[in-house]
């Protein structure tokens, strides 16, 4: 069975959409992520994890709005960033066509930590104004929280960026893409993460990382990828069942 709403023809969405409550919006960015991994991986993720989800519940998938605020990481190139007003109004348009056809929950898998302020505030808006629920699985973190027992290290080095976790997940879900021949141990920058920790900072990703990977990607592997992906996907799933019951009925 078809899950992705952009992959169904209007008939079958129509059909679709008459007796579904869920929908799952994935949602990242284009950005630097080390030299071994692509640019769309934090988009690339969030959508395998969606259709993971929808798979185990049967909740549909919207399109993925697969670009970001990524400006902090525009000194390596190929990085793209849209603006937060951007994003917003893209993000907010895909919502509320969703909420009119018919859907009542919105769970967000979004794979790009610049996104998540934005979403909580259009999540808060549309359960006020709209009476729908919501949901927001902010991808890396999460994983971060589930990972205990299946990744090697802790902290910056095991999910910094590019590292242990990202590339291990990546190297489950799209092997095709990785290039482990490029993998890097990086260190993270004693000023960047233990000084002023109390303080908001803004640097530049250049300052942190010379290649774009926090962390040691080299111990990355597909079996703790499977692994992790396999309890978050199962955490989503019992979340979805907890506070939004079916995802589909009468």
């Amino acid at each position: 069975m078809r899950y992705r709403i952009d992959e169904l023809s209007w008939v079958e969405f129509d059909e679709r959409r008459k007796a579904a409550r869920t929908v799952l919006v994935p949602t990242g960015a284009v950005e630097v992520y080390g030299p071994h991994l692509p640019l769309g991986t934090d988009s690339i993720v969030a959508e395998a994890v969606a259709l993971l989800v929808a798979e185990r519940t049967g909740a549909l998938v919207a399109p993925c709005i697969g670009m970001g605020e990524s400006s902090m990481l525009l000194d390596f190139p190929g990085t793209m960033s849209q603006s937060k007003a951007a994003y917003e109004a893209a993000m907010d348009d895909l919502c509320r066509a969703l909420v009119g056809y018919g859907f009542r929950n919105l769970m967000f898998i979004n794979g790009h930590a610049g996104n998540t302020d934005t979403i909580n505030y259009l999540a808060r808006r549309y359960q006020r104004e709209l009476g729908v629920r919501c949901g927001q699985v902010d991808w890396w973190r999460f994983a971060a929280a589930n990972s205990e027992g299946i990744l090697e290290l802790k902290g910056p080095m095991a999910h910094g960026h590019a590292s242990e976790c990202g590339t291990s997940v990546m190297l489950h879900l799209r092997p095709d893409l990785v290039d482990m021949a490029k993998a890097t141990r990086v260190e993270p920058a004693t000023d960047a993460y233990r000084e002023f920790t109390d303080v908001i900072r803004y640097l530049p990703f250049g300052s942190k990382t010379p290649n774009g990977t926090i962390g040691d990607a080299t111990i990355a592997s597909a079996e703790k990828g499977a692994a992790l992906v396999g309890r978050c996907v199962e955490r989503i799933a019992a979340y979805m069942a907890h506070e939004f019951g079916p995802a589909s009925g009468s």
